[in-house]
């Protein structure tokens, strides 16, 4: 079936154009104006933007932590992400002591119910030389990316060397690496200081997480991709001198790139000081007003290559239930650790967040163009992790993954607009203006208003090739 959309204002990274698109069955057939189909089903979006589909590079879906585990699903949290304008989204694999097909193979039986396309990131929280023999392998599984960890001690961290190492073979695989940055060994010395000292309060999770920690542990990979001449991706940067270290080293020919996320640039160690602060515990922390201000001068300039979401929910409330598509459902949360800061799972919700929220305070106040919008939403994470032009592009061939943009429609958003799958929203009460209207996955109408048209199952799994340095 053809589906021909009319009247509508392309919005890409590059260029904002006025053009028709015709989609035949997955994919994007033409784009031109005043196109014609004799079969087609037309869309007039007169007055609307046309997008490529977001995309979100870091979520972490059905995550266990703490006892319990992130209570969004592969469903649950692909429908969040549809209605927020989101068609592709990308996990990360636990890595199991049986090793990496193993792993993602669990993963990948967690994934049948995709309602939206997706792909994965594998953690290597372990090395060893079977390992290192092994990591090449994750490229014929259509995996590109590595994760590692400067934190965590005892858990997720493997040690500099290693880290070095999977530098270099992941530069000889046309792989890339990832690397959560903070300095483990100052956080364990003063969580240990903080409970024995009585502090147990949600923002000794931020001031046992010092910003500077995460500066240093940044410059120390960069570094260490400078020696192995591979290329490194930094997880949520959420400290402004984060951007000027990112600033820093690509002026020097470093091959790194950086993520923020939007919980980074609105909030701060003082909602951790509320009655309900354990709502905003995500490692990284939350930082200060003037950490939001450089952020949003990186996003400005373009020192930063991407947004995602590092969404990773829990209730706050685990206790009491939520309605969800008519069942009631609870799952344990973040009041697991009401008594102790350090047992509060961490993570937030954000992954329908993302795009309405951004479009409003990026693109409505003039920090950011429209063009980047689209750039950092979508098309700079297509072409980092392998994605594009399949992902990330209005372009014939491209998958007919698209977002027609109400610029002008004003929502007061909040739990009552939100799919997530939790009993809290970070943005309740914000007064948007641009909202999704209809979103389309590889040619099929997932999303039309505020009616669900996807399904469990639907969304496919997408190898991956080399990515870009960007």
């Amino acid at each position: 079936m053809a589906i021909l959309i009319k009247n509508g204002t392309l919005v890409t990274a590059t260029e904002t154009i006025e053009a028709d698109i015709l989609i035949e069955g997955e994919t994007i057939v033409q784009i031109g104006n005043k196109l014609q189909h004799p079969n087609a089903d037309i869309i007039d979006a007169g007055g609307k933007l046309i997008m490529p589909g977001g995309i979100d590079p870091h979520v972490h879906l059905d995550l266990p932590m703490f006892g319990t585990v992130s209570s969004d699903d592969h469903y649950t949290g692909h429908k969040a992400a549809a209605f927020g304008g989101t068609t592709t989204v990308m996990d990360f694999v636990v890595l199991e002591e049986k090793g990496f097909e193993f792993s993602a193979d669990l993963w990948m039986k967690k994934a049948e119910k995709a309602a939206i396309d997706y792909s994965f990131h594998m953690n290597l929280t372990q090395f060893n030389e079977r390992i290192a023999k092994e990591i090449p392998s994750l490229m014929k599984m259509g995996i590109q990316t590595l994760k590692v960890f400067t934190a965590y001690n005892g858990r997720l961290r493997i040690d500099d060397g290693s880290i070095f190492k999977a530098m270099q073979i992941a530069r000889d695989n046309g792989m890339l690496v990832m690397a959560h940055c903070e300095n483990g060994d100052v956080i364990d010395t003063l969580t240990e200081q903080a409970l024995i000292a009585g502090h147990t309060s949600p923002e000794w999770h931020a001031l046992t997480r010092p910003a500077w920690g995460a500066v240093e542990a940044g410059l120390r990979v960069a570094g260490m991709a400078s020696a192995a001449d591979a290329s490194v991706y930094i997880v949520h940067m959420n400290a402004g001198g984060e951007v000027d270290m990112l600033q820093y080293t690509r002026e020097r020919g470093i091959k790194v790139m950086g993520e923020t996320c939007p919980q980074y640039l609105f909030f701060t160690e003082d909602d951790l000081r509320k009655p309900d602060g354990a709502k905003w515990i995500c490692s990284p922390p939350v930082r200060t007003k003037n950490d939001n201000t450089r952020l949003w001068e990186g996003l400005t300039d373009g020192i930063l290559q991407t947004i995602g979401t590092d969404h990773c929910p829990f209730f706050f409330n685990g206790t009491k239930p939520i309605v969800y598509e008519g069942s009631e459902i609870a799952i344990p949360g973040k009041e697991l650790g009401k008594d102790d800061f350090t047992k509060i799972p961490n993570g937030l919700p954000g992954i329908q967040d993302r795009m309405p929220v951004l479009w409003t305070k990026g693109v409505g106040t003039g920090q950011i163009t429209k063009n980047q919008f689209v750039a950092y939403m979508s098309t700079n994470p297509a072409k980092i992790f392998g994605l594009y032009p399949r992902k990330g592009a209005l372009m014939e061939g491209s998958d007919a993954d698209i977002v027609i943009w109400d610029a002008e429609k004003k929502v007061k958003y909040g739990m009552t607009m939100s799919h997530q799958r939790t009993d809290y929203n970070l943005y309740e009460g914000w007064e948007l203006t641009g909202y999704p209207e209809k979103v389309f996955l590889r040619g099929q109408m997932i999303v039309d208003s505020d009616e669900w048209k996807g399904r469990r199952g639907m969304g496919q799994f997408i190898k991956r090739s080399d990515g870009m340095v960007i």
